[in-house]
């Protein structure tokens, strides 16, 4: 019986490693049309009654204004080039000001691993689903490089309630293609990232302008973002 069991738990694990590496070699090339998010959020939407709505359009870096990838790595993960997938520093600093009772602009999630969970996980804070995002960000980090996963993840992060990507949400908030967003509204897209659910691109909030204020701040200081 204990090898039986044995058995079945190695062939388990090594079905589940061929898969893992199949799907991130398969996305490393082929667009990312669903996620596991875009489904739960969906079915959600059934199940309170809400407007449906799933709004998405994948398009490639090159059609996304350089205004995004720059105020998302401003907003979210400004170590996002240097490090391997986590930044151990926010790391150190997010549990300090847990410990502390303050509050983070930001927490210590990279963008690597923001991508590895909405492109192959479920949302939730278990330690089970965490390992599997740290199995998955190492993976992304290895087979996609910086700009795959930072196309990846423009074009699945959740933008609004049921809107995802940067096309999606650039039509929906302010009538134009992801390409012509300014530097101001590329700003406004990642101010609500944190709680894109909550938060309100357009019209903003009062802390939204001041989230979108410091994001453009830090676009001008940092000019440029290049992946080479």
């Amino acid at each position: 019986m204990t090898k039986r069991a044995s058995r079945f738990l190695l062939k388990l694990g090594a079905g589940f490693f061929g898969l893992s590496i199949f799907f991130v070699l398969l996305f490393r090339f082929v667009p990312v049309h669903v996620t596991p998010l875009m489904l739960i959020r969906f079915v959600e939407q059934l199940t309170e009654g809400k407007e449906l709505r799933l709004k998405h359009h994948w398009v490639p870096i090159e059609a996304i204004s350089k205004n995004l990838p720059l105020a998302v790595f401003c907003s979210e993960d400004q170590n996002f080039i240097n490090h391997f997938g986590f930044d151990f520093k926010a790391i150190k600093r997010s549990i300090a000001a847990s410990q502390n009772g303050t509050k983070q602009l930001r927490g210590a999630s990279t963008i690597s691993q923001q991508t590895a969970k909405n492109v192959f996980l479920w949302p939730g804070r278990s330690w089970v689903r965490k390992g599997f995002e740290v199995y998955f960000t190492v993976l992304i980090e290895i087979v996609w490089g910086k700009e795959r996963i930072m196309e990846v993840y423009l074009n699945s992060i959740e933008m609004g309630r049921g809107v995802y990507g940067a096309e999606a949400a650039s039509l929906y908030y302010f009538k134009r293609n992801a390409k012509n967003l300014s530097r101001t509204q590329a700003a406004a897209i990642a101010a609500v990232l944190p709680n894109p659910r909550e938060y309100s691109v357009n019209p903003p909030t009062p802390y939204i302008k001041s989230r979108i204020n410091w994001i453009a701040g830090q676009m001008r200081h940092w000019g440029t973002l290049s992946f080479k």
